[in-house]
């Protein structure tokens, strides 16, 4: 290494002051003296001509490869830049037509590959079907190769009839953990008819941790928060949410990042540290954001760490917590967007621990994700049918 390399990177060490994650490894960043400088960040077109692009994800199975989903159907592995010239999974006769209307909530919505992935082949998906029901099913590496799924071994997992064509969340990702994680809306309409969001009895508004290490359906985690009260689900880990539309756990220290859709007037992002023992009640319908709503009881309200109002967008999208190599300007920054205006937010703890937000992009996308690679380097989705890999600028 050169000195003028090796002064730079002193200085850009010296610059963020970083508090040390407590429970975490001894060199885990959690907070910074500023945010990100969006001039050393640029955004990279990666991939493109995707129907509907609305999620991407790795196997952790040492490959590299990314997966991205189409909204309509299709799961695609994207290597080298280069999207391969088959789907790894066609679900199109499965799900919920989506393709010929101008938007929909439902469709092919999640995508979590099992944590032994690389011994066991085995990956989830979340969907909704024909007749609008939430499903997560099981399926696995085909035996001519790990670059295409045996589309004829879905096992259902979970299954819940929907209410509404909308508020379907539909996010699954494992947790450190090792249980699997699912996001569901509110049931759908507007202005939470059913009361879901305060109401621990059904399963709406909510996110579900569940075991999925059984020979059919899930298990319930022995220490989920709930189990075995009458007045509420087992299988709920947290509630008070709308629609949460994708979640990350940093995969350096565990913390959990919701976003959660707003109705009127306010979007949120919300947070669950890694030791929490889970029962959060973020709020809704009492609460949109830190601003009251419907009003009335809230317990133990957790509000959120961030929020923006609808003259900056109309749909939150999140989010991943970079913990790449390729950009230390981004360090232990959680990056979110907005479906509607195309705005990319980045949120962080500044050395106090007190949450800080700001603009970092504008961009044009219809936002529809975010994803990260094995690596821990940072992509964003174009709806409009391109994905983008997060650069430093001096490439």
């Amino acid at each position: 290494m050169n000195t003028t390399c090796f002064a730079m990177m002193l200085i850009f060490a010296l610059s963020f002051m970083p508090v040390r994650a407590q429970e975490t490894e001894p060199d885990v960043v959690i907070s910074r003296e500023t945010g990100p400088d969006a001039a050393a960040l640029r955004l990279t077109a990666v991939a493109t001509g995707f129907e509907r692009p609305i999620y991407a994800t790795h196997a952790g199975d040492g490959s590299g490869r990314l997966f991205l989903l189409e909204q309509t159907g299709k799961v695609w592995i994207v290597e080298d830049g280069k999207r391969a010239p088959r789907p790894f999974l066609d679900m199109s006769d499965l799900i919920t037509p989506t393709a010929n209307r101008p938007y929909s909530e439902q469709g092919l919505l999640g995508l979590a590959f099992h944590p032994d992935h690389a011994s066991n082949g085995l990956f989830f998906v979340s969907y909704t079907d024909h007749d609008g029901s939430s499903v997560i099913a099981r399926y696995r590496i085909a035996e001519g190769g790990p670059d295409s799924a045996d589309a004829e071994s879905g096992e259902l997992v979970f299954y819940l009839a929907q209410p509404y064509a909308n508020h379907n969340g539909g996010h699954i990702e494992f947790g450190p953990d090792g249980y699997l994680y699912f996001a569901l809306g509110d049931g759908g309409s507007a202005n939470d008819p059913l009361g879901a969001g305060q109401n621990r009895q059904l399963l709406l508004g909510s996110i579900l941790r569940i075991d999925i290490d059984v020979e059919l359906g899930y298990a319930i985690p022995p220490d989920n928060p709930f189990v075995g009260l009458a007045a509420a689900r087992d299988e709920i880990w947290a509630y008070g949410l709308r629609n949460v539309w994708r979640f990350n756990f940093d995969r350096l220290t565990g913390d959990l990042y919701m976003a959660d859709v707003g109705q009127n007037h306010w979007e949120e992002i919300n947070f669950q540290p890694a030791d929490s023992p889970g029962g959060e009640n973020y709020g809704w319908n009492v609460w949109e954001g830190a601003h009251i709503f419907a009003g009335g009881s809230a317990p133990n309200h957790v509000p959120p760490i961030a929020e923006y109002n609808h003259a900056l967008g109309c749909s939150v999208t999140g989010g991943v917590v970079y913990r790449g190599a390729a950009i230390p300007e981004l360090d232990a920054v959680f990056l979110y967007g907005d479906y509607c205006s195309g705005r990319i937010w980045a949120a962080w703890r500044d050395p106090a621990l007190e949450w800080q937000s700001a603009e970092l992009m504008n961009t044009d996308f219809a936002i529809s994700s975010f994803g990260e690679d094995e690596a821990g380097e940072a992509y964003i989705i174009d709806y409009a049918g391109t994905l983008y890999r997060f650069d430093p600028a001096s490439n």
